[in-house]
Parts: structure tokens; sequence; C-alpha cells
């Protein structure tokens, strides 16, 4: 299965939840734009506290839109993996390192968006080395990623459940 580096996974509850958010951003627009024509109408800009954190305000909507809207459209939405020992997005796994097996880390696999719910649980990017490293490996299998500074890692899988919030 080929990974694109911009794809998000994204669980049916996720993308609603997002969609939710960016729709009510865009239905906010109209008020924000009000209140910075009224703030405008009151004269001076330059001592117009009012006025300029209005824009502010804007300007990080206008933000949050731009980047939800991009996280939704190169969004794939995922069924949540129902099988138990392969690593897939939405996958709750432990695994160890370079061979000591006493050294384990359990984390989930999912975007910081969806990983932001998950009790606890640190969340690993299917795009990230390590997740990306992890996807469709099967428990006690060893696969081995490249960390940031250039040396590579070998990480192998204990177990793979899906994850339940």
């Amino acid at each position: 299965m080929e990974m694109t580096e911009n794809v998000t996974w994204l669980t049916q509850e996720s993308h609603d939840r997002l969609k939710g958010e960016l729709d009510s951003l865009i239905a906010n627009r109209p008020v924000i734009a009000a209140e910075i024509n009224e703030r405008r109408e009151e004269g001076d800009l330059k001592e117009n506290g009012g006025y300029h954190a209005a824009r502010e305000e804007q300007g990080q909507q206008e933000a949050r839109i731009r980047q939800l809207q991009e996280l939704l459209n190169n969004a794939k939405v995922g069924v949540a993996p129902t099988k138990s020992g392969v690593a897939l997005p939405g996958s709750v796994v432990t695994v160890y390192y370079d061979g000591d097996s006493a050294d384990t880390e359990t984390f989930l696999i999912a975007t910081r968006e969806e990983g932001l719910g998950a009790t606890g649980l640190e969340a690993y990017s299917p795009n990230s080395p390590l997740g990306g490293a992890l996807i469709d490996a099967k428990v006690g299998e060893t696969r081995e990623y490249t960390l940031p500074n250039g040396n590579t890692m070998k990480v192998t899988l204990v177990s793979a459940e899906p994850y339940h919030s």
C-alpha cells in the first residue's frame, strides 16, 4: 500500500467533528466581518484596540479554516481496524526497540487530530517514520526506520489492537 505524504487518515467520527468545526467557522465569517466594519466606523484605527483584536481574530480563524479545508480535502476516511495482530491506522500498538524486549512503548497510530481524544496515549502519524514503518506489520515482525539524525532503528511489534474510545 502506497502512502503519500499529505494524506491524513481519519475515522468517520473525527472527520465529522472537524467538518462541524469548519462549517461553524465559515458560518461565523459574516459576524467577524460585521464586527470589523463596526470597529472601523469608530474612527481612528491606530487607537482602536477592538478593531485590531477583531482583525487578529479574523486572521486566526481564516488560518484555521485553511488548515481544516486542507486536512479534510486530503483526508482518507478509514474504518477503524477491527482485527488484532496487525498495525493499521487506528491501532493501539506496543513495540520494543533494537531487540530490547524489556524496553516497550505503547501508542496509537493516528493523526494528531485523532490522538487528541485518546486518553494518555501518544499518537504517531501513519506518515511519520515510526508510524509508517509499522503499517501492516504483524505481531512479532521487526521493521526498520530512519531517525531524524539519519541513523536507523529497529522496532518490533509486540501487539496491535483496534483503538476503542
